[in-house]
C-alpha cells in the first residue's frame, strides 16, 4: 500500500483560521463540505478569498433548522500616504 490509488489524501482541510490575514485568491477551505461560502469568499469545493483581508466564521441557522458555519473574509483598508 505504498504510493498509489490507496494512500489516503491529506489536502482536504483547512487552510487558514480565524483572525489570519490573506491575500486575494488565497484558498481558505478544501474538500470539506462542513463550510459555506460567505462575504467576499467564492467557491463549491474549495472556498477562496475574492479580496485581501482577515478571515472570520459566522454561524447560521438554515430555513429547515440546520446551523451552517459560513467563512468571510473582511477586507483591510490600504493605508493612506
Amino acid at each position: 500500500m505504498t504510493g498509489g490509488f490507496s494512500t489516503p489524501k491529506k489536502d482536504k482541510a483547512n487552510k487558514v483560521s480565524e483572525g489570519m490575514l490573506v491575500s486575494t485568491g488565497q484558498i481558505l477551505i478544501r474538500g470539506v463540505d462542513s463550510y459555506k461560502s460567505g462575504i467576499n469568499v467564492k467557491g463549491l469545493g474549495t472556498l477562496f478569498a475574492r479580496c485581501a483581508g482577515k478571515v472570520y466564521f459566522t454561524k447560521q441557522k438554515t430555513s429547515h433548522g440546520k446551523v451552517r458555519t459560513f467563512v468571510n473574509v473582511k477586507p483591510v483598508q490600504k493605508k493612506a500616504k
